[in-house]
């Protein structure tokens, strides 16, 4: 499975990437801000979706809106 950003770099486990655009979290208040950088990212069966830590909370994200740095 090749798990790919915004961009088309593959990306890998542990990977840091980070946001170019601002997302709402789902059941929170809280919006994620473009430029945040989430580091040592982990994979899921989803090639479309990373998972990484964001304010020591793991959340699940698009990788359509994210670039490897």
């Amino acid at each position: 499975m090749d798990v790919k950003d915004s961009n088309g770099t593959t990306l890998a486990e542990g990977d840091s990437v980070k946001l170019i655009k601002d997302l709402k979290v789902k059941g929170s208040s809280t919006t994620l801000k473009r430029g945040t950088v989430v580091k040592n990212i982990r994979l899921t069966d989803d090639a479309k979706e990373i998972e990484g830590k964001v304010d020591r909370t793991v959340m699940v994200l698009k990788t359509q809106f994210l670039q490897k740095v």
